[in-house]
């Protein structure tokens, strides 16, 4: 009998069991994304969009504890990979730019620079690669501008180092990487 992926493992809910050997590491890197890019965009669309940029009750700022703000969406997403790696996943993501507003924010690894540069066209980005001795399923994905508010706030950043976003831009990657047998 083969043995059954955990769904919760994967933070899917499907109607039928899924046998292991029905994934591999890039089913698996898209299922995650496909739930990180979903939770992302109703966070950006319903709460930052809608709240500061549509009625104009509350901001967005980096410094949401000081300013009583909302927590920027590259914030919240930042905030969720490391409550997953406090409870010892498996694997790993980040949101990475050519262009970061926060200098931490860059491409350190080659797999992370060619990547974010092949999602430029739109596509995701797969390689394989060594970290410290361990071999890593990478997956690179597009991050879009999907609000104004994506493109307000990083037009009008100080620290941005790029000022002339619009609508459905590529504006960074989202990198995830699965530790390989």
């Amino acid at each position: 009998m083969r043995k059954l992926l955990p769904l919760t493992a994967i933070g899917l809910a499907l109607a039928a069991p899924v046998q292991a050997a029905d994934w591999d590491y890039k089913d698996i890197a898209d299922a995650l994304h496909s739930v990180m890019e979903a939770d992302r965009t109703v966070y950006t669309k319903l709460i930052i969009n809608r709240l500061q940029n549509q009625e104009k009750v509350i901001k967005a700022s980096e410094h949401w504890k000081d300013e009583k703000a909302l927590v920027l969406p590259a914030q919240m997403f930042r905030y969720g990979s490391e409550a997953v790696a406090e409870k010892g996943a498996k694997f790993s993501y980040s949101l990475l730019s050519l262009w970061p507003v926060n200098k931490q924010n860059n491409a350190k690894t080659a797999v992370e620079k060619e990547g974010l540069q092949a999602v430029l066209k739109g596509d995701p980005y797969y390689k394989t690669e060594i970290l410290g001795g361990k071999k890593y399923f990478t997956a690179v994905y597009p991050d879009k501008a999907v609000a104004k508010a994506c493109i307000s706030c990083h037009n009008d950043h100080k620290d941005s180092p790029r000022n002339d976003f619009k609508m459905g831009d590529v504006m960074g990657g989202v990198v995830l990487r699965l530790p390989m047998n």
